[in-house]
């Protein structure tokens, strides 16, 4: 193959990976989408390309492969898997997922995203049931992790998303709050199902320390993944063939508070971990070590980290937007603090930022969505308002933006060619 074929080919398979949003968080789980020309500016009926009513809230994002946009849904009772038709909105099918739907704080039982490899769809809800579908909705298999392993003791329901890799689904059960069960990290065949392995991961914390609430994160370091969890005071890496931990850093709860459980999932690049907890210390470790690493390869640790919103960075500049609509920006390689205190739109944060074309898109529970120009400098570009109680994350696709409310899902923005 000449060389302009292979450049041609692997361009064309950027364009296909940058196009998809497959799992929460998008292509690698950390907020960043290769997109350009994502719109700044919209509201309920501007900018506007389609808006898909919704029977109830959910922190659920919606996840988009090609001309499909997979969603988890509660409504009532019910939960359900929806397949819709990416450009027109049309709901091509309706699957069940259980009942038994319940309010817990701020989230239901819809909580956990889908993620998909572009043939397949799985779907997990806060009260356990994993499914997987293929994309004309055939139903392949379901597991029931309580039925099976026990009851999830979160204090605030369950509500960790799946993480896909090699084919294999990743499920963290991580609780103490509300029993005496093991925390454990389970992985399930994508194709069949099957438990390929449950492996407990022990901790000292107590009372609702043990609770978290993180989606795994996937590392590279040294030509190896490993499965990353956050959670029970501390931060592990994972053998994603066995589920061996291979290594651990103590320091998210350093005062040993009984209440210090777990919401932002760590967010993973070039080879550094950035680990939120209960807002301090967040913690940035280093990958490749073994064992015990807390001195080893704790880079840096800052005060000022977030409780819900995940963080997002490019490598150079780490972002932590607060649940309070505070703003700190530091150096990712050395914690340096690059601007802080720095208000958005006062209001209360849940969902995580994207982090794409130059600019951070930031919900807030009010449905309006910040748009900050990326970089050392503080500057505010747009405030957009849905005015409609938002917990879900932006996902971005084919230079639109997909923003889910309680009462609507909206698609932002031309579809690009």
């Amino acid at each position: 193959m000449s060389k302009f074929r292979i450049a041609g080919a692997l361009a064309a398979a950027a364009a296909l990976h940058a196009a998809n949003w497959p799992a929460w968080r998008g292509p690698d789980g950390n907020g960043i989408s290769a997109e350009r020309d994502l719109p700044t500016s919209w509201s309920q009926t501007e900018n506007v390309a389609w808006r898909l009513p919704m029977p109830s809230w959910s922190g659920s994002t919606p996840v988009i492969w090609r001309e499909h946009l997979f969603l988890n849904v509660a409504d009532g009772q019910d939960l359900q898997a929806w397949a819709v038709d990416r450009n027109s909105a049309a709901i091509l099918w309706k699957r069940p997922l259980g009942t038994g739907n319940y309010k817990a704080n701020k989230q239901n039982m819809s909580s956990p995203s889908p993620v998909t490899d572009g043939r397949t769809v799985w779907f997990m809800t806060g009260t356990g049931i994993v499914k997987a579908f293929d994309f004309k909705g055939a139903g392949l298999w379901s597991r029931d992790i309580q039925a099976e392993y026990g009851k999830f003791g979160l204090n605030f329901g369950y509500g960790a998303s799946p993480l896909l890799h090699d084919g294999a689904l990743f499920i963290p059960v991580l609780h103490g709050m509300k029993t005496d069960d093991p925390s454990y990290l389970l992985k399930l065949d994508g194709n069949t199902g099957k438990t390929l392995w449950k492996r407990e991961r022990a901790t000292t914390a107590r009372n609702e320390s043990p609770d978290s609430y993180v989606t795994p994160q996937l590392l590279r370091t040294g030509g190896k993944a490993e499965v990353v969890l956050s959670g029970g005071n501390c931060v592990t890496g994972h053998d994603p063939a066995s589920g061996e931990e291979t290594w651990r850093a103590w320091g998210l709860n350093p005062t040993d508070d009984g209440f210090y459980r777990i919401i932002a999932s760590p967010v993973v690049f070039d080879g550094m971990v950035y680990s939120p907890t209960r807002v301090r210390p967040f913690l940035a470790v280093r990958g490749g070590g073994k064992g015990d690493v807390s001195k080893s390869h704790v880079a840096w640790t800052f005060d000022n980290g977030p409780d819900v919103p995940s963080p997002v960075t490019d490598g150079k500049l780490l972002y932590l937007p607060t649940d309070k609509g505070i703003m700190w920006v530091v150096d990712a390689k050395t914690g340096k603090q690059v601007y802080g205190g720095k208000r958005i739109r006062p209001a209360t944060y849940s969902s995580s930022p994207v982090l794409a074309d130059g600019k951070l898109y930031i919900s807030n529970e009010e449905g309006t969505t910040v748009v900050l120009k990326a970089g050392p400098e503080f500057e505010v570009l747009a405030e957009n308002h849905l005015g409609e109680y938002t917990l879900s994350s932006p996902a971005v696709s084919d230079g639109q933006i997909f923003l889910r409310t309680d009462k609507a899902v909206y698609c932002v923005g031309k579809r690009r060619k």
